[in-house]
């Protein structure tokens, strides 16, 4: 079965000022929140189930031996020394343990299964518990982008309809694009980290279908001309380069203003 698209991480080096940008072009931010191995963020709510991770490694000396000082601490903080942008795409998960059994079985398995749960605040200030099991996957020609699915325990503790009311107008996902020199290098691998069946090609790329969105792989060439923005720099390999939202009016926000991500409005019906 597909995955959908759960969320993506934009890994900046300024976690104020990146509110603070997201505030601008419209968005509900929420609190900041601190993870244990030192990374510090803050979640942007998308109606239809999903969001956007602001983060940064804030806290270095917190990082340790575990999973997640070293695939998302470590990884991220490392990431931040070359480049802002998008350093991770997750998927929705049903069954991480399964999903980690999934990809040891296809060969691409970066982790055993991570478990972590924090506190977190209702809008009344009241204190809940959230928690999650993530499992990574790791695409060999793509070392500056992470993948993992993520299987939330306490829903109901987390997404909540005031945090998902933007001044934009952004009313859910459309999809994400990777950029790599040959997508097709990347298709069997996101063939199987979303669980889907097939890919549809589109230019000199594919697209992948999803539950919740789609996941565009280009080259940089079609992503200059598609969105009119700059590429990220891909000679280590495929990056993730843009997020697409359904809004009611069309407009790009480029790197140069959006600290190395590419945020694409865009009309529902593309």
């Amino acid at each position: 079965m597909a995955r959908g698209l759960d969320h993506i991480v934009h890994a900046v080096r300024d976690l104020d000022a990146a509110a603070e940008l997201y505030r601008g072009m419209g968005f509900t931010v929420g609190a900041r929140n601190r993870h244990s191995w030192g990374t510090h963020n803050h979640i942007v709510q998308i109606a239809g189930s999903f969001f956007i991770e602001l983060l940064t490694l804030a806290e270095p000396e917190k990082l340790g031996t575990d999973g997640f000082s070293k695939m998302f601490g470590a990884y991220n903080g490392d990431f931040l020394k070359r480049q802002e942008g998008f350093s991770l795409l997750i998927l929705e998960s049903k069954d991480a343990a399964g999903d980690e059994q999934g990809f040891r079985s296809a060969k691409i398995a970066a982790s055993d299964v991570m478990c972590f749960d924090r506190e977190g605040k209702r809008p009344d200030g009241s204190v809940v518990k959230v928690a999650f099991s993530l499992a990574f996957a790791d695409d060999k020609h793509a070392p500056d982008t992470h993948f993992a699915t993520c299987q939330q325990h306490y829903p109901e503790n987390f997404w909540n309809p005031a945090f998902q009311k933007h001044d934009n107008g952004v009313q859910g996902v459309a999809g994400v694009v990777l950029v790599a020199d040959t997508p097709n290098e990347h298709r069997e691998f996101v063939l199987r980290f979303s669980g889907a069946a097939d890919a549809q090609a589109i230019g000199d790329g594919f697209t992948v279908k999803t539950p919740r969105g789609d996941i565009d792989v280009m080259t940089p060439a079609s992503f200059r001309d598609t969105f009119k923005a700059a590429s990220p720099d891909v000679r280590k390999g495929a990056r993730l380069a843009a997020l697409r939202l359904l809004a009611n009016s069309a407009r790009v926000i480029g790197p140069e203003k959006a600290m190395g991500a590419v945020i694409i409005f865009e009309k529902p019906g593309r």
